[in-house]
């Protein structure tokens, strides 16, 4: 197959494009400019997310997989705001009319959205079925998989892949706790009773081309393992992989400080359930957080 991919120069991207090729496949990347990191058998065409992209100059297309998106975990300015919400929304605007007008229209298209589309909802099991909630991150979601759906009035099957916390040991949130808990400073948020949903990088990659190669998936999946934890619980399994204490919680008030708005999200209560993720037949092959952990952490 001839894949596009966004966001390829990201954490989850790079690996997703390593994967296509390591399958035979052929892949594409939109990015500002030519990544070196990346295998030079991905091909690279450029793309400022204020316009739409040259699609005309990409080989026809059987899948895109839409990833990119300015990072959330930083402090909230005005500004990052903005640029969370455009380059999400606007992005992904410009992408799907730049599809609408090819000739030959890809099969599917997968684009990320996250979990923070429920919004925090206290002990409540969210599956794909629940409504969205309320905040800033749940407005960029319910309007960044609004544009992505416009696709399928072009034919094309869409899924839009509610990401949770990923754990991966060269990127994502982990990359970013785990200098704190290696030292025995890691801590609990607060009481620890929020609920935390997450899910291997590994997971995620295999779940982003299942859904690409599988007919039946359409609709939002939920990337996010099938056994959510409270973060006192996480906390208690990250310290027992790296062999260190953890046992001074982080007060809100710090986080406020250190992280302004953005902190309320780590606050955020949210018990994610795969139902349709796992119905359409994804099997999670890292369920459970203390076999991620070894895995990742090992």
């Amino acid at each position: 197959m001839n894949y596009l991919i966004t966001g390829a120069t990201g954490f989850i991207g790079s690996l997703v494009i390593d994967e296509l090729l390591a399958r035979g496949h052929s892949a594409n990347y939109l990015a500002r400019k030519r990544s070196s990191q990346l295998d030079g058998r991905a091909a690279f065409h450029p793309w400022n997310i204020n316009e739409e992209p040259p699609l005309d100059s990409v080989p026809r297309l059987d899948a895109v997989i839409h990833l990119a998106g300015e990072p959330v975990a930083q402090r909230w300015t005005p500004q990052v705001k903005k640029r969370i919400f455009e380059s999400r929304v606007l992005g992904t605007r410009n992408l799907v009319s730049a599809i609408s007008r090819l000739k030959y229209k890809p099969s599917v298209l997968v684009s990320a959205s996250a979990v923070g589309y429920y919004g925090a909802r206290g002990n409540e099991v969210l599956t794909e079925e629940s409504g969205p909630g309320r905040g800033f991150l749940s407005e960029v979601c319910v309007a960044w998989e609004r544009e992505a759906f416009r696709a399928q009035e072009s034919g094309v099957r869409v899924v839009a892949a509610r990401i949770a916390t990923v754990l991966g040991k060269d990127g994502g949130a982990l990359k970013k706790m785990l200098p704190a808990f290696q030292l025995g400073i890691g801590g609990k948020f607060g009481d620890g009773r929020q609920w935390m949903s997450w899910i291997h990088v590994r997971d995620l990659v295999e779940l982003l081309l299942f859904a690409s190669e599988t007919a039946g998936a359409s609709g939002a999946l939920n990337a996010s393992s099938p056994e959510p934890v409270t973060n006192e619980v996480f906390t208690r399994e990250m310290a027992k992989a790296v062999h260190r204490p953890a046992v001074i919680p982080v007060p809100k008030f710090a986080l406020r400080i250190a992280l302004g708005e953005m902190s309320g999200f780590l606050f955020d209560s949210l018990r994610v359930q795969p139902q349709a993720t796992e119905r359409a037949g994804f099997r999670f092959g890292y369920p459970t957080l203390a076999e991620a952990l070894r895995n990742v952490l090992t």
